[in-house]
């Protein structure tokens, strides 16, 4: 059985050799980088399969090199390490693509944890890119294998999540979805700043939607959405 490897992009070089040092007593293979070009550039020729990204980092930050990963595969898990408290900062790093996030300073447990926790969850996932899975949404045509969103007139390629979350849409319709149940099924996790990313997820898959008005996805306030297809 291949061993896991994992990107690690982490500019304090104490912390990336003790977090390299355990993941490796773990089991995992690690590749180590100090700023976000050279991780971006060792990314487009190496293949891995989780990417735990610093945010502050020379030359090019965790944020723009998570946006950038994402631009190349929409599925490897991204966990970001901040030393930041700000809600906001959380909120953007999960809303442009990230998986998780953990604030240092953070326990050597909570961080293996969390990585074979997105590991399970992409071997689960991924055999379910080969069975097509399509559906019709009013004038839509979705295709979840593909994470293809198309009509007469447009074609929208969808990250992972957006097509997770409208899949779980389509298997549910005009039933009202708990956010607690949607965050639990398609993030793993019931979690304040999860919620918040959820909101921006909801607001992409209306956006792309709105060319058709019989599609509705409602928010049931204070208690989740409904998606529904009327006349």
């Amino acid at each position: 059985m291949e061993t896991p490897k994992i990107l690690l992009v982490e500019d304090d070089i104490n912390l990336r050799f003790v977090t390299k040092d355990n993941l490796e007593n773990k089991g995992y293979t690690i590749e180590c980088y100090a700023d976000g070009q050279s991780a971006l550039a060792a990314f487009g020729k190496k293949s891995f399969d989780l990417c735990i990204l610093d945010v502050m980092l020379p030359k090019m930050d965790g944020f723009t090199l998570a946006q950038k990963i994402r631009g190349k595969d929409e599925d490897i898990p991204i966990l970001f390490l901040t030393a930041k408290s700000m809600k906001e900062d959380k909120i953007k790093g999960l809303s442009i693509g990230g998986d998780d996030y953990i604030t240092k300073p953070f326990s050597m447990e909570e961080l293996a944890l969390k990585i074979e926790i997105f590991l399970k969850r992409s071997k689960i996932s991924n055999p379910q890119k080969e069975t097509a899975s399509v559906y019709t949404i009013g004038q839509y045509q979705f295709d979840h294998s593909k994470l293809l969103l198309t009509s007469a007139n447009s074609s929208k390629q969808l990250t992972q999540k957006e097509a997770d979350l409208l899949q779980y849409f389509c298997v549910n319709p005009d039933r009202i979805l708990k956010r607690e149940e949607i965050l639990t099924k398609i993030w793993g996790d019931d979690d304040y700043f999860l919620g918040r990313s959820l909101d921006v997820f909801i607001f992409r898959l209306r956006k792309y939607l709105k060319h058709d008005k019989s599609i509705n996805i409602q928010n049931i306030h204070g208690v989740g959405f409904k998606m529904s297809i009327g006349a």
